[in-house]
């Protein structure tokens, strides 16, 4: 009893109750969206759509969503986190309750994208409250469960979706809007705005958003205003996030290349199935022992050897011609998965300047819409062409991110603890005294 309890606050000991409200509201967040995993089969069974059409409209949805993060970004960190959560969750839920009612397949393609815009709105409002609201000690536990919340939601998600889609596609959308409504609840009765916490270490002096860029931009006389664009032009940062992309484009094999490879191979859609919920099972059930595992080494040596093991995982699909194989495979890239998530998370926080965390999320989240654009894109290509080949060249891919991270990760260790340090002494710093009035004469 003494080791469990010992368990349980290491993972999950610490945290402010904010944090656990933040976490509920987005486990039903990701419970209830299931809609959308359905788009393309409500599409052509039951409004008719072709399947190119069809694809069409799921491609707005993800356009959308390139654009949502960006917006959810610039609006957390000027409304604030709280305003932008509320926003897009009743948005959400608005869109998909006229989705349901919708007939024409133009206003259906409209109302796809903006559903993608209203989706991928809360993520970096999500994180800038958990960075927000959660000390640097505990951050990494508290990432953690954000991540085996999300997967555990998905799962859920999956679930449901195939039994609402053989009830009824219109009964679909309708709880995906009121499990959306639920989580506004609680956001709204629990969850406070914690971007007031950021602005008043601003106002105490906190170092400029910024940085040297800003500062070099006032010396030449244009003083420009902290915005997107300090974070596109943050060098250190940009590397992470193209580490991030690569990471997610290895990812993203097991649902777009995967399924086409298997088929060849001779295996039933019911093997994939499997492969996929393997991986699953194994993140609900493992995720909560990841910190302690990973707590005493650097994150960087932590990235290091979780790309090696996506890299050997996918590698391995090069000489697999039977389920047992795939699954082997799937064990290796799933702890490489988990073993990832924390620590990625982790460094992504550390590089904001608090003024502009939620705009770096945002920036960060571009990843993900850019990797399943581009992993089905060029990863057909490559399958028809090379054939098993194919998973060398996604293995080598992981391998030079894996040799990146260990070159970068140094350099961004010195920006953290520069970014640390320059906060704690404008933290310090007393405040100017109010001059004295001038002797009488």
């Amino acid at each position: 009893m003494r080791a469990l309890r010992r368990w349980l606050d290491d993972t999950a000991g610490g945290l402010p109750a904010t944090f656990w409200y933040l976490w509920a509201g987005l486990l039903i967040n990701r419970a209830g969206a299931f809609a959308m995993l359905f788009l393309s089969l409500y599409l052509t069974d039951a409004r008719g759509a072709s399947e190119a059409l069809a694809g069409t409209v799921v491609g707005a949805y993800g356009l959308g969503g390139a654009g949502g993060v960006l917006l959810g970004g610039v609006l957390a960190d000027r409304w604030g986190r709280r305003a932008t959560l509320l926003a897009a969750h009743l948005v959400t839920a608005g869109l998909m309750v006229a989705l349901a009612f919708s007939r024409h397949l133009l206003v259906i393609a409209a109302l796809a994208a903006l559903v993608g815009v209203a989706h991928s709105m809360p993520s970096p409002a999500f994180v800038a409250a958990i960075v927000d609201v959660v000390p640097e000690r505990r951050r990494a536990r508290a990432f953690n469960l954000q991540f085996w919340a999300f997967n555990l939601g998905m799962a859920v998600a999956s679930l449901l979706a195939g039994l609402l889609a053989e009830a009824s596609f219109l009964a679909l959308f309708l709880v995906d809007g009121a499990a959306t409504l639920v989580a506004a609840l609680v956001i709204a009765w629990k969850v406070p705005e914690t971007l007031a916490r950021v602005r008043v270490g601003r106002a105490a002096g906190a170092a400029p958003a910024a940085g040297h860029r800003e500062r070099a931009a006032r010396r030449r006389g244009r003083p420009r205003p902290p915005g997107l664009h300090t974070a596109l032009t943050d060098r250190t940062f940009l590397t992470f996030v193209g580490l991030t992309f690569v990471l997610a484009v290895l990812t993203m094999q097991t649902s777009t290349i995967m399924p086409l490879a298997m088929r060849t191979d001779g295996l039933r859609p019911s093997a994939y199935g499997a492969v996929v919920a393997l991986g699953g099972v194994l993140i609900v059930v493992g995720q909560l022992f990841v910190p302690r595992l990973i707590e005493r080494h650097r994150k960087h040596h932590v990235l290091a050897v979780s790309t090696v093991l996506l890299a050997a995982g996918f590698a391995v699909l090069a000489v697999a011609d039977d389920l047992a194989v795939y699954l082997a495979a799937a064990v290796v890239w799933t702890v490489g998965q988990m073993l990832a998530a924390p620590p990625n998370a982790q460094i992504n926080a550390d590089l904001a300047p608090p003024e502009l965390r939620a705009r770096y999320q945002s920036v960060f989240y571009l990843a993900f819409p850019a990797a399943s654009f581009v992993a089905p894109t060029l990863g057909g290509v490559s399958l028809q062409y090379l054939g098993d080949g194919h998973w060398l060249v996604v293995g080598g891919l992981g391998l030079l991110a894996a040799g990146c991270h260990l070159l970068t990760g140094p350099s961004r260790d010195r920006r953290v603890a520069a970014l640390r340090a320059a906060h704690t002494r404008a933290h310090l710093r007393p405040a100017t005294p109010a001059r004295a009035p001038a002797p009488a004469r």
